[in-house]
């Protein structure tokens, strides 16, 4: 009996084969792969497993802690969890345009803390008020602590939350060093402080603020109000809501107005605006005249903004130190504004919802709600609810 043709092709020899064997039209095929060498070093491969008592303890937390941020600042060939994770992978540093981080040396941090803490141990009086319960603590003295310290760091991030540096200096950012307290006078005993991202309705804004800030006697600021989201026309585009420059110290009443203050005008609908106040330092006095609006100026047009252009025409002469911001939507205050103020008719923003969609109608619904057909009558027909 004769033998079936057998027929063997060898493609790949090598690392990887594969051989085909055909008889009689029926085809298999099998491939054969040898696990290539890793790039570099693995992880841990130093240890040995079988001695595990021999290795060397590091007795305490620190020590550990120490080795893993030495570990962590190496460059290895692998990737760790968040990279895997991170969509921008080739993501660049982003720019910093702030003010320099002049900061004392940690040493001296560590040891002005030590010696707080000696001083506390020593007070017999405090020891006594924390055992019985009666202990106040000045939140006035931990506030400015927070500010001098971990404050601008924490004021960035929830910057960066919201999205300020994206759309006002396209990505750029900056640690807020200054701390910037703006309030707006309700009456003549109270008033509304912006901190970062609070709420602040028009009508209580409708007044210029009071701003102060910590500054030295000679040197000089400006002052910015705008609102990324307001702009009825252009969605890249600014209002600008007020301008001071060359201001002198901390004195704004003294600076130069650039461009008056106006009250928020968050168009009906359009949601939550950002209001945001920006401080720049100067290093010399500045020439705004090409940057002036007349006053009063109730023109939107002639108060389409974009900070970023206005930051790069004199980034030479002035730096972002300061930053807060509130959130506003509309209320009545508004149309006031509108009519009066910009002379023009209120805009209204309505959300135009689609059709309901309702699937294909069945010729024999079996298993439907009694009132099934009315989903397909005519809209201008009566019915008697939807189902």
């Amino acid at each position: 009996m004769a033998a079936p043709l057998i027929r063997g092709i060898i493609l790949r020899v090598g690392v990887e084969f594969r051989v085909n064997w055909i008889s009689r039209g029926l085809s298999t095929s099998a491939t054969c792969c040898r696990r290539v060498a890793p790039l570099g070093p693995m992880p841990n491969m130093d240890i040995d497993v079988k001695n595990l008592d021999d290795l060397e303890k590091y007795r305490s937390y620190t020590r550990y802690l120490k080795v893993a941020r030495e570990e962590s600042r190496k460059v290895h060939w692998w990737k760790t969890y968040r990279q895997y994770l991170s969509q921008d992978e080739e993501k660049s540093e982003r720019i910093d345009i702030g003010l320099p981080n002049i900061r004392a040396p940690r040493i001296k941090e560590v040891k002005e803390r030590k010696r707080v803490m000696r001083e506390n141990h020593k007070n017999s009086e405090l020891e006594r008020a924390t055992r019985l319960r009666t202990l106040s603590i000045p939140l006035d003295e931990v506030k400015a602590e927070w500010e001098r310290t971990s404050g601008p760091y924490h004021v960035q991030k929830v910057a960066e939350h919201y999205g300020v540096y994206r759309d006002l200096f396209h990505g750029a950012t900056f640690v807020p060093r200054i701390v910037l307290r703006v309030q707006y006078s309700l009456d003549e005993e109270h008033s509304l402080p912006v901190h970062r991202g609070n709420v602040v309705t028009p009508s209580e804004a409708t007044i210029q603020p009071e701003v102060t800030f910590e500054a030295e006697e000679s040197s000089l600021w400006t002052l910015l109000l705008t609102n990324p989201d307001g702009h009825l026309r252009d969605n890249d585009a600014e209002y600008v809501h007020w301008i001071v420059g060359n201001i002198p110290g901390n004195s704004v009443q003294s600076g130069e107005q650039i461009c008056h203050y106006l009250p928020p005008f968050p168009a009906k609908g359009t949601g939550y605006h950002r209001f945001i106040f920006i401080l720049f330092k100067q290093e010399q006095p500045i020439d705004f005249t090409e940057d002036c609006l007349p006053s009063p100026c109730h023109s939107l047009e002639s108060r389409t903004f974009q900070t970023f252009d206005f930051y790069r025409k004199h980034q030479d002469y002035m730096t972002p130190a300061g930053l807060a911001f509130f959130q506003s939507q509309w209320d009545d205050s508004v149309t006031h504004t509108f009519h009066q103020l910009l002379n023009m008719k209120e805009p209204v923003f309505e959300y135009d919802r689609p059709p309901v969609y309702h699937p294909p109608q069945k010729k024999y619904p079996h298993g439907e709600p009694v009132r099934y057909l009315d989903r397909y009558r005519d809209s201008q027909e009566t019915t008697y609810g939807i189902y």
